[in-house]
C-alpha cells in the first residue's frame, strides 16, 4: 500500500514522465521514460569528449529555459551521487556570484556531475579562480567557462558606493576596471538600477575577457576551439539567463 507521504514525494517524477511523454511522438509508448533516463544520465568521459563547445552551451540555455518556464528535470539524485563516486566529467565550469538567488545548477536545470562551480561575491576572476578554471579544463575535461553575473549585485552596489568593512575592502578594488568602463546616466552611485546593471555588465565582460589575456593554458584551448569563454547576465526578477559572447 502506498502512504500518502511516497504518494507525495512521487508527484515530481510522474510530472516529468508526463511532460516527456507529450513531446514525444504519438503512439510511441517507450519514449518518455527513454527521453527522461537520457535527460538524467550522468556525464562520463566518453560523452564530455564528445560534446563540443558549442553544444554545451546550448545544454545550459535549454535548461535555463526549462527552469524559467518551471519544467525542470527531476532525476533520483542518491543514483547520481553512486553514478560519479568514482569519477567525475562536468561539461562545463561556471564563474557565479555567491548571492543565494543565483545557484548555478538550479538556474541552469543541471544536477550532480554536470557543472563545476566557483563562486565568489561579485563573480571577478582571480588567481585562484584562473588556477580553478585549469584543472576544470585542461585536467578535467570541461568545455565551456561562463561568467554568470546577476542584476542587483551587492557586491556591485559595494564596490560603487566605495564600502569598508574587514577584508571586504580589499576584494571591492577588484570591480575599479569596471566601475571604470561603466557609463552612468545619472547619479553614479547604488541607488541608481541602471548604473548598477552598467557595472555588473562590464563586470562579467572584463572577467570574461581575463580568462584567456590572463592563462595561457586557457587561451591555447580557445584557440585550438577546445574551449569556449563566454559572459552571462541572471535577472533576479525572472530567473532568465542572458549569454554574451
Amino acid at each position: 500500500m502506498v502512504g500518502r507521504r511516497d504518494f507525495l514525494l512521487a508527484l515530481p517524477a510522474l510530472g516529468v514522465a508526463a511532460a516527456a511523454y507529450g513531446s514525444a511522438s504519438a503512439g510511441s509508448g517507450a519514449a518518455a521514460p527513454a527521453l527522461a533516463a537520457a535527460e538524467c544520465a550522468v556525464f562520463t568521459p566518453a560523452r564530455q569528449r564528445e560534446t563540443s563547445p558549442d553544444e554545451a552551451l546550448r545544454m545550459l540555455v535549454e535548461g535555463n529555459e526549462r527552469f524559467v518556464a518551471g519544467r525542470t528535470i527531476r532525476c533520483d539524485l542518491r543514483a547520481q551521487v553512486r553514478e560519479t563516486a568514482a569519477g567525475q566529467a562536468p561539461f562545463a565550469a561556471i564563474v557565479g556570484c555567491i548571492d543565494s538567488r543565483v545557484p548555478p545548477e538550479l538556474v541552469f536545470d543541471q544536477r550532480i556531475g554536470d557543472v563545476f562551480c566557483a563562486r565568489i561575491a561579485g563573480n571577478f576572476v582571480n588567481d585562484d579562480i584562473l588556477g580553478s578554471l585549469e584543472f576544470a579544463t585542461r585536467l578535467s575535461g570541461a568545455r565551456l567557462v561562463v561568467v554568470l553575473g546577476h542584476s542587483e549585485c551587492g557586491a556591485v552596489k559595494g564596490a560603487i558606493d566605495g564600502a569598508k568593512l574587514g577584508y571586504l575592502t580589499a576584494m571591492l578594488r577588484n570591480f575599479a576596471p569596471a566601475i571604470k568602463a561603466a557609463r552612468a546616466n545619472g547619479e553614479a552611485n547604488s541607488k541608481n538600477k541602471g548604473y548598477v546593471q552598467a557595472v555588473a555588465d562590464a563586470n562579467a565582460k572584463l572577467a570574461a575577457a581575463q580568462i584567456t589575456s590572463r592563462s595561457e593554458v586557457l587561451r591555447s584551448m580557445v584557440a585550438k576551439k577546445e574551449l569556449r569563454v563566454v559572459s552571462a547576465m541572471h535577472d533576479v526578477t525572472t530567473g532568465r539567463v542572458s549569454f554574451v559572447g
